[in-house]
This record gives structure tokens, sequence and C-alpha cells, in this order.
């Protein structure tokens, strides 16, 4: 088998021995190598970007000095930047021209925020939660053990660019967390064995997939050296070849999740200890937050993960004028902690504190300009008052984890349903706080036109079930359903401009159980050529179909009564 591209590139030339030549790099003639090697060094662009350029920084843990968020904003604001938070808890500044790349790359570096390994085949930006160390649940403070694993790939000339892909690592010592850590690559989850609270260890997720249990536990003392060997291992074995079957996931495919192991045992060089008992459990936090030494925490709702310039000063002033604490969350929002009353002189921007989204429109990837239409397509005051997770997408790549929250969705576009604006994938269902499940897909399409009514009855659905969250919904209603029944159900609601909650079950329905209960609560219910999915596409097709505009639909010929 041939190697990748990109490890062709890493094979002529190591990503640290490039940085050398750094100062001489013509941004306005890039090529396809100098594309691979900068995002090592967090600078971003493509072909479509016509010479606009993308940086991003890490921050571990999510922790940053309200100087050097201070220092951000001056940046913003003198070179008319947009700044985004990233789903990883970091920072991207978009919009930047060729000319000042270079010297906004310096200006961040040397005052004390660094790009190093934050895009590129590196391990990427290692999260934890907000309330790391402070918060009621916590258990185990993990920011020391973050700075330490940072620390030991941060310019280390074996590690830089130099994986077989990127590698995502979430750690928390919280048993109840603002978001689940399931779609990492390594997730060291609160576990006790005994009387000792330490980690389980969770290996081979991603943004479309559920880390699985490796059975091993570790100690607090002993995570950085199971660190060390995982990327040692990943380093060494993990496949160079098919760019698509680079991730851990396919790894762990191959060999199995005790084969990964086993690699790393000759690694780590200590027999593992198999797991303990996951300490997780579900909270809805609020805007407020008690903290343990009795001071609060604040949770400004950025929107949909954009700040601007006088947002990040206003902040940064009020937390050195009172001595509080600045942290980013997964969940693309400012917590600020210490605060000795409930109280702060601004108001967030958005409701999002549950909602998570990918760049939108600033990456060209995207087909759905999310941040700015949020507010157009989703019932936010329900989501928001429910606490129900969102995950948004704006393609497939999945930056917004749309399988790992309550209700996901994916920006598409398709002449499906005639002279529409394009639409998203709706998925539901993860059981997210303990990593059981992702999400299942409930419509293939559903044009923007309609997405904020279908978004609203899933909602009301939900209301009506009685479940205190959207997770215990999913577990004791949605997953013992097919998804085929859940569009219909869903379909038929549309359809009848009704909202029948579904019927609460205690096991997996068969398909006969689905069709009966649809054929007694729905009195148009017809099944279509003896098959549940082309009922779905036809019902779809009926409902959200632009009049005299979709080349392919035709109207059903061929429908049998299922009673």
């Amino acid at each position: 088998m041939k190697l990748n591209k990109r490890e062709i590139y890493k094979a002529r030339l190591k990503p640290y021995d490039y940085f050398a030549e750094f100062e001489t790099i013509d941004f306005d003639s890039l090529g396809e190598g100098d594309r691979y090697y900068l995002q090592d060094f967090g600078i971003f662009t493509t072909d479509f970007l016509e010479g606009e350029f993308t940086l991003r920084l890490r921050n571990a843990g999510g922790q940053i000095s309200a100087k050097e968020f201070e220092y951000m904003a001056d940046i913003v604001e003198e070179y008319d930047l947009t700044l985004v938070i990233t789903a990883r808890a970091g920072f991207q500044l978009h919009d930047i021209e060729s000319d000042n790349v270079l010297e906004i790359w310096k200006k961040l570096n040397a005052n004390g925020l660094t790009t190093w390994q934050s895009f590129g085949d590196n391990v990427r930006n290692i999260v934890t939660d907000v309330y790391d160390g402070v918060g009621k649940f916590a258990h185990i403070e993990v920011y020391p053990l973050i700075q330490k694993m940072q620390n030991y790939i941060l310019k280390n000339p074996k590690y830089v660019g130099m994986l077989p892909r990127r590698v995502s690592v979430g750690i928390s010592g919280n048993s109840a967390n603002v978001n689940s850590f399931f779609a990492n690559d390594l997730y060291f989850a609160l576990a006790k064995k005994g009387d000792i609270y330490g980690f389980n260890i969770y290996m081979g997720g991603k943004n479309t997939e559920i880390a699985q249990d490796a059975d091993i536990f570790v100690t607090k003392e002993e995570v950085v050296d199971f660190f060390k060997a995982f990327v040692a291992t990943f380093y060494t074995h993990g496949s160079r070849f098919s760019r698509s079957k680079t991730r851990l996931f396919y790894m762990i495919e191959e060999m199995g999740i005790k084969g990964l192991r086993e690699l790393i045992q000759t690694q780590y060089k200590k027999e593992f200890a198999n797991a303990g008992e996951l300490q997780l459990e579900h909270v809805e936090f609020q805007e407020f937050e008690e903290l343990n030494d009795g001071t609060y925490a604040y949770c400004y709702q950025s929107d949909f993960g954009r700040l601007n310039a006088d947002e990040v000063e206003a902040i940064s002033d009020f937390a050195l004028q009172h001595s509080a604490q600045i942290r980013t969350g997964s969940d693309q929002n400012i917590y600020i902690l210490g605060l000795k009353e409930k109280r702060v002189p601004f108001a967030s921007p958005a409701l999002s504190a549950t909602v998570v989204s990918c760049a939108g429109n600033l990456c060209p990837y995207a087909v759905w300009s999310i941040k700015d239409e949020s507010e157009k397509y989703l019932p936010l005051e329900k989501i928001y008052k429910h606490r129900i997770k969102i995950g948004f997408s704006g393609c497939a790549k999945g930056c917004g984890r749309h399988r790992h929250t309550d209700i996901g969705l994916i920006g598409l576009k398709t002449n499906n349903f005639g002279d529409t604006d394009g639409g998203a994938r709706i998925f539901i269902g993860a059981e997210h706080d303990t990593g059981k499940s992702i999400a299942r897909q409930l419509f293939s399409m559903v044009p923007f036109v309609h997405l904020k009514s279908t978004m609203t009855l899933i909602i009301r659905l939900f209301e009506k079930s009685g479940y205190q969250n959207f997770q215990l919904y999913a577990e004791h209603i949605l997953n013992n359903y097919s998804e085929d029944f859940l569009a219909l159900w869903h379909l038929y609601n549309l359809k009848t401009k009704q909202t029948l909650p579904l019927p609460k079950q205690t096991q997996f329905q068969t398909q006969e159980q689905e069709l009966a209960l649809l054929s007694q609560y729905f009195d148009v219910f017809v099944l279509l050529e003896n098959s549940m999915k082309k009922s779905v596409s036809t019902l779809v097709k009926e409902l959200w179909t632009v009049e005299g505009k979709d080349p392919h639909y035709k109207p059903p010929i061929k429908r049998t009564s299922f009673r």
C-alpha cells in the first residue's frame, strides 16, 4: 500500500524542520505541502479562501488569564478579525489577510498564547470540564495533568505533525460535566476503585462514534505515563496509508480494543488494573453556579461561539477588577469564576448555553450559516428552558458533534424538495453523559423552511413524555423504537397537526408492534409497498416539497393500508 499524500510530505521534510524556514514563507504563493505543514503551527487556509487565513490557538483545559484574553481582543480589533470559540475550548481568528499572517502569529505566540499543534496530525487541545477543581462535583483537579501532557507533546520534534492523524484527548475529574467527552480518541473518565478515585480509559471516539471502554483504571499519578504510552503506540502502529482510515477508531476496528490495549501495555511497562466503577451523573447547570468555596461562576453565553472585541474587553476588565478567573468550555461559552455575588454588568447575546456549533460559513466546507441563522430555525427558548443539548455541523465532517447530543443537525444541500435553500439532517437521542449510545438519524433531510416546526414538534413530544431531561426520554422511549417508526410518528403528527406523544415502552419494539401502534393512533396511516422506509420517503415529499419544483417527485401509486 502507498503512503497517503501527507505522509509523503512528512517523509520528505519533518514539520519541525519546515519550521526553520518559517520566516521565508510567501503566504501569497503557498503550495499543497505548505498548507499541510502550516496546520501544525495553527495556520489554516484552503484554495476556497482566496488569501484569507485562520489561526487557531490552543487553550489547555480551557484556562486563560484575563490579560491574555484582553491581548487577544486587541489583536482582533487591530486587524479587524472574527473571533470564535472552538468546540475544543480553544480560539480561532478568522479573516486574516496573507500580509498579516506571520505578524499576528508572532505576536500571539510571544504573549503567553500558543498556536502550536492546534491543527494537523497532532494531539489537539486537551479538554476538561470548566468547573475542574472548583465545582461541587469535582473529585480530582486535572489541570496540572493537562499541563504536563501538553508540555510533553508541545514542540516535541518527534511528534510535531508526525502522528498518523489528529488525536483528541479529554479528561475530567468531575462526576458531572457541562459536556460529554466520549467523542474523544482518548478519554480519562472519572471512576472509583475501592476508596480511590481515578480514571477509566475510553478510546476510539470521534464526532460520529462513542469511545470504547478499554477496561483500564489509572490513578491520578499514572495518567501522564499512560498518555505517553498511548501517544507512542499510535505514532508507531497507527496506519499511514488511506487517509480516510487513519483515525484511532479504524485501528481499533482492525485489531480490537484488546489488541490496542496490548500494544499500549508494551510501552507502559506496568500491568494495567481493570476498570473501576464509572462516576458520572446527569446535572443541568444554570447561568450562575455556586462553587466549593462559596463564590459563584457565571456562564456568559456567546453568540454561538462568536465573540467581538468589545465583549472580550468587557469580560477581561471585569475579571481583572474582581480577581476572577476566565475559562472557556467545550460548549463554546465563557465562564467567569470566583464571583462574590450572582451579578455581572453584562448580559449574554444569545441563548446558547447548551448549543455547540461548527464554524458555519466561516469554514469553506459548511453549507449553512449556523451562527447567523440559528434563531431563525431553532426554538431557542424551549431548548434553553429544558437544557436540551444541541449539536450543529455545517457539513458531514461533524465538527459540531451532532451525534453526541440530544438533538443533532448537519447542514445539507439538495434539490429533492424543489427550489429550497437547503436543509438539515436530524439526529436524536444520544445517551451522551455515560457514553451509552450516539444519536440516531430521524430525518435524512428537512428543508430549512420546515426546520423550526419540526424541531418544535420534537421538543413538544418530549415535554409531553413527562421525563425530566431529554436523555431519560431517549433511554426510556426514543431508543425503544426503530428509526423508521420514529420518523413516521413525527411525520404523521405534522401531517395531522397533532402532538400525540410516543407511547412509553420498556423494551425495543418489533416492526409488527410498531405498525400496530401507528395504525392505532393515526387514522390516516397507510403502509406503502410493505415498507416503512418507503412510507417515510413518500410522506416527507408530500409534506415538504415545494409544489411544481421537484423533478424527482411522483405521486404514490401503490398504497396498502396496514389495517
